[in-house]
């Protein structure tokens, strides 16, 4: 259920341990064939399909599609907010959630870059309100064994603009891919220890511009692999293990 649809009367109604989602994304470059809005559209189309699933068993806020991307900066039409910045308002947001007495909150993350300050607004608002629960779910994370059975590239081949997302834009909005730009850029490594993907971490942290992780191109990995199958069929299993993990936190029906 759509938070900003509701009336207030209607929104008080609502047992207060109905999970409350908020996505952050991003709007940012996602190389020549995608467009700035994939982070964002990938994490709106997850939440209507959990809408779908759950209906009045979730309520899902407005989304915040600028979040950070400092790292892609050098690269034309991307936009971003400080950590700092970013920090301030989605605890502002998510206070205002629990002023209204809501009880679970699940910051639902599509945008790598958002991983380290969601994982601190979690903390900061966990430590500040212990009577609530807080949440980050991050959409790659949550059926890694599935989607590596559907990965078709090697390592490297789903990190940015990569087969996973190609994918999943030509299933969702297809319109929006410019597909005759559409090439691979392999992983331009360091240190192996700090080499990683979507699907595989790395041992160690390697600070870098998307520019220097991906040789000027913007493209981090393997798009010439994807297909709106395979798009359709991440969303289909990453939905499911969305809707099984909010219905753990969903009060009884």
């Amino acid at each position: 259920m759509k938070w900003e649809n509701l009336t207030s009367p209607a929104l008080d109604e609502f047992d207060r341990s109905t999970p409350v989602i908020l996505n952050v994304g991003a709007i940012e470059q996602h190389g020549p064939h995608l467009p700035l809005v994939t982070d964002a559209l990938i994490g709106r189309h997850f939440l209507e399909l959990a809408d779908q699933a759950l209906g009045d068993q979730v309520l899902i806020l407005p989304q915040v599609a600028v979040c950070c991307s400092e790292h892609h900066m050098s690269f034309p039409g991307s936009l971003t907010v400080t950590h700092e910045t970013m920090l301030a308002y989605v605890c502002d947001v998510l206070q205002s959630v629990v002023a209204h007495g809501f009880t679970n909150i699940v910051l639902f993350n599509s945008h790598g870059g958002n991983l380290a300050i969601g994982q601190v607004i979690i903390e900061k608002l966990g430590h500040r309100h212990p009577e609530v629960d807080f949440f980050m779910l991050t959409w790659w994370k949550l059926a890694p064994d599935a989607l590596r059975a559907l990965q078709e590239s090697e390592f490297g081949g789903v990190g940015h603009a990569c087969e996973f997302e190609t994918s999943m834009i030509m299933h969702v909005a297809p319109e929006l891919i410019d597909t005759g730009t559409i090439k691979d850029t392999p992983l331009q490594s360091t240190y192996a220890w700090a080499d990683a993907d979507l699907l595989t971490g790395s041992r160690g942290a390697h600070q870098r511009s998307m520019s220097e992780l991906t040789a000027g191109t913007g493209v981090y990995g393997a798009p010439s692999y994807a297909t709106a199958e395979k798009g359709e069929k991440i969303f289909t299993l990453v939905t499911a293990e969305l809707v099984k993990m909010l219905s753990e936190i969903c009060p009884p029906s």
